[in-house]
């Protein structure tokens, strides 16, 4: 095995570790052989099926927790239920519903996007610095919101393209003491770092919902999502998860609506890293939903310049692809990368490139919808039969 080998196995043994913490981790495997995970006990139900669901635990003698019965917004509560059989609490409910509504689902656990094969002990590699410029004084600058882990302040990213009071700060590097950077440190500054300089006329804010290994429950990014102040335009998501029968996670699938529907507004989701070309990634996947803002989501896959990324995730649901094989960009200074820059891939970072492209539309077009739809219809190359962005 090569070294490059061994540091990407040694990475997924770490997320694996770190899976292993969260409290009632269930994992299951979906309809194309993708892992799926999710918490034990936990039910997500439409507000307006309630009942439906609290008859089912009834005849089950099963009673919601006392403090395991609160909203997480967007018409959607979460149950705690001690003891509950997941999948098949879910089985049951949906056979009593009629056909194709969807009306209790689990709370997934998605995780961010960032394909780790190489560095000094880990995932990214340290570049020297490269120049960014501090953010151009442009009179009326596109808000874009990078939904992720916190930013880490000793950055070189220029203060000025970040939004007052609408940063959460990352104050962690190695939650699991074991001496070594957690796997997903930095991702939002790395994220931020490809925006800007593709685009140096945004201002950023910055929601934290995943952990330094990447990791968040469907609730919270559902809570992340309803926190997103009016003025943002794009909102940048690499992140995601499968889901155990492909349907749509029925919580992010509740607050992507309430994001996107009838506001001018784009959603640009990262396709994921599994190399999975048959099962759907979420909330990448809605760009291909149906629903009525779902041509507001752009699907974002990667390319090494070539061709489509083997790592890449794919499918008949993916809007363009983008470069994500050995990316450079801002990170955090530490010993480790003395310059505060990195060299990084994954679907992750291919899904900032089209946020900036969106960005530097918007400023033409004064349109967030219409600028998608541009950058769509503009992209000049091809990769795996789709279309895409160098």
């Amino acid at each position: 095995m090569t070294q490059p080998e061994e540091r990407l196995v040694r990475y997924h043994r770490r997320r694996e570790a770190r899976l292993r913490t969260v409290p009632g981790l269930r994992s299951g495997v979906g309809r194309g052989g993708s892992m799926v995970y999710y918490r034990a006990d936990e039910l997500l139900v439409v507000d307006d099926e309630r009942t439906r669901v609290e008859r089912y635990l009834t005849r089950q003698g099963r009673a919601v927790s006392r403090k395991g019965d609160e909203s997480v917004g967007f018409g959607v509560r979460r149950y705690v239920v001690t003891g509950l059989d997941v999948a098949e609490a879910i089985r049951a409910v949906r056979e009593e519903t009629p056909a194709g509504a969807q009306v209790v689902a689990p709370n997934h656990i998605f995780l961010s996007t960032p394909y780790n094969h190489g560095g000094p002990f880990g995932p990214p590699v340290p570049v020297p610095a490269s120049h960014l410029r501090p953010r151009l004084p442009v009179p009326a600058p596109v808000p874009v919101a990078i939904i992720d882990t916190g930013l880490w302040k000793d950055s070189a990213l220029p203060e000025s393209y970040f939004t007052p009071d609408q940063v959460d700060v990352e104050t962690e590097t190695d939650i699991d003491n074991d001496g070594v950077l957690d796997g997903d440190v930095g991702h939002a500054n790395f994220i931020a770092g490809v925006i800007v300089r593709h685009a140096p006329y945004v201002t950023l804010s910055v929601l934290r919902v995943l952990d330094t290994f990447g990791v968040c429950t469907e609730s919270d990014l559902v809570a992340a999502l309803d926190r997103l102040d009016p003025s943002v335009r794009v909102v940048n998501l690499s992140l995601g998860g499968f889901t155990l029968d492909d349907r749509p996670p029925l919580g992010l699938q509740a607050a992507m609506a309430r994001a996107l529907d009838g506001v001018d507004r784009v959603a640009v989701a990262a396709a994921g890293n599994n190399g999975n070309r048959t099962d759907r990634f979420w909330p990448a996947a809605f760009a291909a939903a149906g629903h009525s803002w779902s041509s507001q989501v752009a699907a974002v896959a990667a390319h090494d310049g070539r061709e489509l990324c083997e790592w890449s995730n794919a499918g008949d649901w993916v809007t363009l692809v983008a470069p994500g094989q050995d990316v450079e960009s801002t990170y955090i200074r530490h010993p480790m990368f003395p310059s505060g820059w990195a060299q990084w891939s994954g679907t992750s970072f291919a899904t900032p490139r089209v946020a900036a492209e969106i960005a530097g539309q918007i400023r033409r077009t004064g349109s967030a919808i219409g600028a998608l739809q541009q950058v769509i219809a503009s992209a000049p190359h091809r990769f795996g039969g789709y279309a895409g962005i160098r």
